[in-house]
């Protein structure tokens, strides 16, 4: 059984369209799981237009950007479809979690090597890892998950997204590329989630929160 206290808390979740399209797709043949896989796909695509970008091809970026939307369409549907729509499949934990991890990997080592900081890129990504590596870490010590930021995994796809449509226009700023500002602030944003998420699990460790039971 799916606890609802480890859902990641999104508002776009309680929206009439998004609803719907959950509900559609929970009375079709599609499965939670298979929506949790297809991430995967949009991510690489994602990954893949940010390489052939350049960091600065106006309508690669665009490309670049619907998949990371779609990254995350198919990360609120899988949860939708499995809990609301009463599909969730017992090696569901594996299918919810496993394809973020490579999802990041690919898109933010596809746009380390679109801006030619193909170890910025790789740094980036395992800080993204790490980040949902702690998370992990206090549940699987029978604490709640610690979904906070700066740069949790909506805040690093938002920053990218927006991004990659300021590189539409801006390509470049102050000799930079947009992007490699981008991929920086994810970086680095990344390792500051890490050490506050790795501070508030040690916290709780010490002194156990009220959960109110």
């Amino acid at each position: 059984m799916t606890d609802l206290n480890n859902r990641r808390p999104i508002a776009s979740r309680g929206a009439r369209p998004i609803k719907a399209l959950a509900r559609r797709l929970a009375q079709s043949d599609i499965t939670a799981n298979q929506i949790s896989q297809a991430s995967i796909g949009f991510a690489v695509f994602a990954g893949l237009m940010f390489w052939l970008s350049g960091g600065t091809h106006w309508f690669v970026l665009i490309l670049a950007a619907l998949g990371i939307q779609g990254r995350l369409m198919c990360n609120l549907l899988d949860g939708m479809v499995a809990v609301e729509g009463g599909k969730a499949e017992a090696d569901g934990p594996f299918w919810n979690e496993a394809p973020d991890r490579y999802a990041d990997i690919a898109i933010l080592v596809g746009l380390g090597y679109g801006v030619a900081a193909p170890g910025l890129g790789w740094a980036a990504a395992c800080a993204a890892v790490l980040v949902a590596y702690t998370r992990e870490l206090g549940a699987a010590q029978g604490l709640l998950p610690d979904f906070c930021g700066p740069c949790a995994k909506q805040h690093r796809m938002a920053l990218l997204t927006g991004a990659a449509l300021v590189a539409v226009f801006l390509p470049h700023i102050m000799g930079i590329a947009t992007l490699e500002i981008a991929l920086w602030a994810v970086a680095l944003g990344s390792f500051a989630t890490a050490l506050r998420r790795s501070e508030r699990l040690i916290g709780d460790l010490k002194d156990p929160p009220d959960r109110g039971q």
